[in-house]
């Protein structure tokens, strides 16, 4: 049976803080997250590490096809699959807000139009309103959608704000903080539990230590 763990890897700038982290663990110390090169094997280890696009990682674990992933929780929220998370990294750190006008008070409408990449985390968060939803699924600058009336609002993730600034937008509720996430899938969580646990028991403990 193979008992090497296969995790996936953002590629960008999530890669190259996960990579610290794991090599501070004594992990991936032989990987280069600005390389061109798709898959690394750490041999002493017994991991793969494969990198993927980051709206991927959840794909690839949930399918089998990787053990371990590292995934924003925004798109973990938004793919909201049958997978384990088993560990915040605490990095890539921003959070899910509502943005629009800044006078806009959009929770007196009747018909709310919300613009957004995550249609999922925005339905979910308004279910509970006695509002009628019109869900418009965009993929990418969402900030123009109330800037030319496609909608009233518009429901992204929020690092600095600084787009929604240069836009006249601003965020009008805050919904959920988000972070980098380790998630497994279940069935190689069983296989693997050895392993899989070591390497979280490690993380743990180099928090601990920071």
């Amino acid at each position: 049976m193979n008992d090497t763990l296969t995790i996936a890897l953002p590629k960008g700038r999530l890669a190259e803080q996960t990579l610290d982290i794991l090599a501070s663990s004594g992990y991936a110390n032989e990987v280069e997250a600005d390389s061109r090169q798709l898959i690394y094997t750490d041999t002493v280890n017994r991991i793969t590490y494969l990198f993927v696009k980051p709206v991927d990682v959840v794909t690839y674990v949930k399918e089998g096809v990787c053990d371990l992933g590292v995934a924003g929780k925004d798109t973990i929220a938004e793919e909201d699959a049958d997978i384990y998370e088993l560990f915040d990294l605490g990095i890539g750190a921003c959070y899910f807000a509502v943005a629009g006008p800044a006078d806009l008070d959009f929770r007196s409408l009747a018909t709310l139009r919300i613009a957004t990449k995550y249609p999922k985390v925005a339905t979910d968060y308004f279910q509970s309103s006695a509002q009628d939803l019109q869900i418009i699924k965009l993929n990418g600058s969402v900030e123009l959608a109330p800037l030319i009336g496609l909608s009233d609002v518009i429901v992204d993730i929020v690092e600095t704000g600084s787009t929604l600034r240069a836009n006249n937008l601003a965020v009008l509720e805050r919904m959920q903080p988000i972070t980098a996430r380790i998630i497994a899938n279940k069935a190689s969580y069983r296989r693997h539990y050895d392993a899989i646990n070591q390497l979280i028991d490690r993380l743990n403990r180099r928090d601990t230590n920071d």
